[in-house]
């Protein structure tokens, strides 16, 4: 079974939510609605909650963790990832915040406390400190992640298209009779 239970908490899927087969989501999990899970990707909401914004999607083989309320600050680090968010593939969000269209680029690590606003472009293979914040607006890149340039209009709505182009994809893995 690819939905658990962690003690008292059940996960919570939205409407039209995909979880793929080859995916588990585990324990205090709030997927709003649209959002897709994809193949090998784990969500496991055990020492402390995780919530995924509507239309968010997150790709194939990317661990989604949290930090213990036992630690610091005094309720840890959940993981909350906002709307309209593209997590690419093999990606690891731990204990972080990510705000509303964001694309998180693939092979990408975001760590504790770490705040990533509305509107980022994150590229491929970056690393984001623990307590770091990306500001809305910007491309930032590489390990650690820097600011690069801000984020073009065409950019940003791009951003959108893309959380948008995963929810028509997903719709045709729940309904094969739906096309892009």
């Amino acid at each position: 079974m690819n939905i658990r239970p962690f003690q008292n908490y059940i996960p919570k899927l939205g409407n039209r939510v995909y979880v793929d087969p080859a995916a588990v989501v585990i324990g205090e999990v709030s997927l709003a609605d649209d959002v897709s899970i994809w193949p090998l990707v784990v969500v496991r909401g055990d020492v402390n909650y995780i919530e995924i914004g509507a239309r968010s999607n997150i790709q194939d083989g990317s661990v989604l963790h949290v930090a213990s309320t036992q630690n610091q600050p005094p309720d840890g680090h959940p993981l909350v990832v906002g709307e309209d968010v593209v997590v690419g593939h093999k990606v690891m969000l731990h204990g972080c915040r990510v705000g509303d269209r964001c694309l998180i680029g693939m092979g990408t690590v975001v760590m504790d406390g770490a705040v990533i606003e509305n509107d980022v472009l994150l590229a491929a293979g970056s690393l984001v400190a623990p307590g770091k914040v990306l500001e809305s607006g910007y491309l930032y890149q590489g390990s650690p992640a820097r600011r690069v340039r801000a984020l073009t209009e065409d950019e940003i709505n791009k951003l959108k298209k893309g959380a948008a182009h995963y929810v028509r994809l997903k719709n045709i893995y729940i309904d094969p009779s739906n096309s892009l």
